[in-house]
């Protein structure tokens, strides 16, 4: 999986001119059909259809989704809708006031929360290392008082800082877009270790 930027028609002409690299060889994607259509559900009741496009590599053969960043793998909610709820919860919500504001299942929330509380420390780390891979001399956020307020302070600052890098101060990066972006979208997937898989701009 390989994450890329929202517009498909800029994603299809990345494809069609070879500057999609495999994050396993380096070598050239190529365009290899659609992945399984998804409906993904947006802030309030707003929804909409995703097919991803998929991509072979002209050097290993593998194959990769290319997933949006606004989105996150196996989610069925936007990346924006998850992150405003994991900020709200680092803020001290309570997971129930959070999943009412954002009109979606306290039980899906809740799920949401424990896995990001569950892999906070790591999360604080990687992202910790992105923002000084952008920030030559960041300024560190202060300690939010949690693992989790501490990840969402600094993912952020992260994005906060890839504005000042890519858009000359002027992009607003989404900083939950941007976790998709590093993560490939696997920002609350299992396991104990964050993997940075992207590391150049996919806007």
């Amino acid at each position: 999986m390989l994450t890329v930027g929202k517009d498909a028609a800029g994603v299809e002409e990345l494809l069609v001119s070879g500057r999609l690299g495999c994050p396993g060889c380096g070598g050239r994607l190529r365009g290899w059909g659609h992945a399984r259509r998804r409906v993904v559900r947006d802030a309030g009741q707003g929804r909409r259809l995703l097919r991803p496009r998929r991509a072979r590599c002209a050097g290993c053969g593998c194959t990769h989704v290319l997933l949006p960043v606004s989105v996150l793998a196996r989610r069925a909610d936007a990346a924006a809708v998850i992150g405003a709820a994991l900020a709200g919860a680092a803020a001290g919500l309570g997971y129930r006031t959070v999943a009412e504001r954002a009109g979606r299942p306290a039980a899906t929330v809740r799920g949401w929360l424990r896995r990001f509380r569950s892999r906070a420390e790591v999360l604080r780390a990687a992202f910790t290392r992105v923002l000084c891979a952008l920030d030559p001399d960041p300024l560190l956020p202060a300690p939010a008082g949690s693992p989790a307020g501490d990840a969402v302070a600094v993912i952020v600052a992260a994005a906060a800082a890839a504005g000042r890098r890519w858009g000359g101060g002027t992009l607003t990066l989404p900083p939950w877009e941007l976790a998709a972006a590093v993560t490939g979208g696997r920002l609350l997937a299992p396991g104990s270790v964050v993997e940075v898989i992207n590391t150049s701009c996919p806007w």
